[in-house]
């Protein structure tokens, strides 16, 4: 809950300030093109990470925040492809019904999206979506005993993005977006495969603060 009501007070700073700074910014691109044509764009900020559902029955893993950074390239003023990843580890408390607290694993996704930007480049509120190819590695794992150690594989699979950009100016926007990950995640028990997987799924909120150039 902690790590929730962080995000939370995160993303109204943020939403505070393209409304602060809305009126400015329409009027100065209203008469001036220079925000179209831009090629690259940064983004960092943080998010949560929250798996879907329980990854197995009677199994439960919390969610956390870590920093995230992102870097764009627009092949048109609506086509993109951006590099996406966590900067940090996001560390999960692993949950058993009956047991509590069983362990942690941290993981790191990363992932590679083809996205759509709406409108001109020189709305204020302009929405974007986005789908791709991921990989989250997962490290660190504390479950199990030394002889019976419960590790995770890299999971893979499909991201697709949703989110929307507040244009402050020519050059700085703030972010809202949210991510869902499709991919399982093989088992491991002392170093071997057990041909189990866990349904991670796992939706990334996340705010930041861009600059394109």
């Amino acid at each position: 809950m902690t790590s929730i009501r962080t995000l939370t007070i995160a993303l109204a700073s943020l939403l505070a300030v393209p409304a602060a700074f809305a009126q400015d910014t329409s009027t100065d691109t209203a008469s001036s093109s220079s925000t179209s044509g831009k090629r690259f764009a940064v983004v960092g900020g943080a998010a949560i990470l929250k798996p879907d559902g329980d990854p197995a029955p009677g199994l439960k893993v919390d969610g956390d925040v870590a920093p995230v950074i992102s870097a764009s390239w627009y092949a048109t003023d609506n086509i993109a492809v951006e590099l996406w990843g966590a900067a940090d580890k996001f560390n999960h408390r692993v949950k058993a019904d009956g047991a509590g607290k069983i362990g942690t694993v941290d993981q790191q996704p990363i992932a590679l999206s083809g996205q759509y930007h709406f409108g001109t480049p020189d709305k204020v509120m302009r929405p974007f979506v986005g789908l791709g190819y991921y990989e989250s590695n997962f490290s660190n794992e504390s479950i199990g005993t030394d002889d019976a150690h419960v590790g995770l594989e890299t999971a893979k699979g499909a991201i697709a993005t949703a989110g929307v950009d507040f244009n402050i100016n020519q050059t700085w926007f703030a972010r809202a977006d949210a991510r869902y990950l499709k991919g399982d995640a093989g088992v491991r028990v002392a170093g071997q495969g057990t041909g189990e997987e866990l349904t991670i799924d796992p939706w990334v909120v996340g705010v930041g603060i861009g600059a394109r150039f």
